[in-house]
């Protein structure tokens, strides 16, 4: 009687190392000219905004910023995505400056309020996180604007990632769509008292860093309390 449970030879192939990196599953493929080129053909320019505390305003500041934006939103014949970044602050450079002036302050008064100001900052800092968040506009720009059809764009995903015109052609195309947009943006910022200003290439490359590498810092000094914690059981 044959046996019915088969040989399979998937089992005997030995496994296969995965070969590839980070770099392979991010959409970014160069930062140049200010602006995020992505591997399908996109871009994107970034904005960073400046804030409004809103509790702190007047019943009628109140309303004429919730028109401003209204305004803002209305006027808008394009997309955009609004990002809000929770970053944990670093406020030693802070403290330090505190340090350094404080041999220059001749009132004691002074001198000791500056001491027990120090000292609250930096007992806060141990009991907890101090967080700052970051605002960001992001204007994208769809590869179908070069005039890129459905069959090309296919084959750029799937072959040579190579666009059917040249790189200087596709810089000047996205800057003639998305500079307007920008300008526009800023104009209507500026109407809700906001500072809207484009990133350049550096502060992009950092920005995309933070995103996509965690704290190696803080990691660190957690897997050593880890540490002391199992040698001290």
């Amino acid at each position: 009687m044959q046996n019915p449970i088969k040989k399979i030879p998937l089992l005997n192939i030995p496994d296969k190392p995965l070969v590839g990196t980070t770099q392979d599953h991010i959409p970014v493929a160069e930062i140049e000219n200010d602006m995020v080129l992505l591997k399908d053909g996109g871009a994107a320019i970034i904005l960073e905004t400046t804030s409004l505390n809103f509790g702190l305003l007047s019943e009628r500041e109140q309303e004429a910023v919730v028109a401003a934006f209204a305004a803002l939103i209305n006027s808008l014949s394009f997309p955009i995505q609004i990002l809000v970044r929770t970053e944990k602050k670093d406020v030693s450079k802070y403290l330090k400056s505190i340090e350094e002036h404080l041999p220059n302050v001749k009132s004691e008064k002074l001198k000791g309020l500056m001491i027990g100001y120090k000292n609250f900052i930096s007992e806060t800092i141990k009991k907890k996180n101090v967080l700052g968040k970051r605002f960001f506009i992001v204007i994208p720009f769809s590869p179908f604007e070069l005039g890129v059809n459905a069959k090309s764009l296919l084959d750029f995903k799937k072959k040579k990632r190579t666009i059917p015109y040249s790189k200087e052609y596709v810089i000047k195309k996205i800057q003639t769509s998305l500079y307007p947009k920008r300008d526009h943006l800023i104009r209507q910022g500026t109407r809700l008292g906001l500072k809207m200003r484009q990133l350049n290439n550096e502060e992009i490359i950092k920005l995309y860093y933070n995103i996509y590498n965690p704290d190696f810092e803080a990691i660190q000094v957690k897997e050593k309390e880890e540490e002391i914690k199992n040698e001290s059981i």
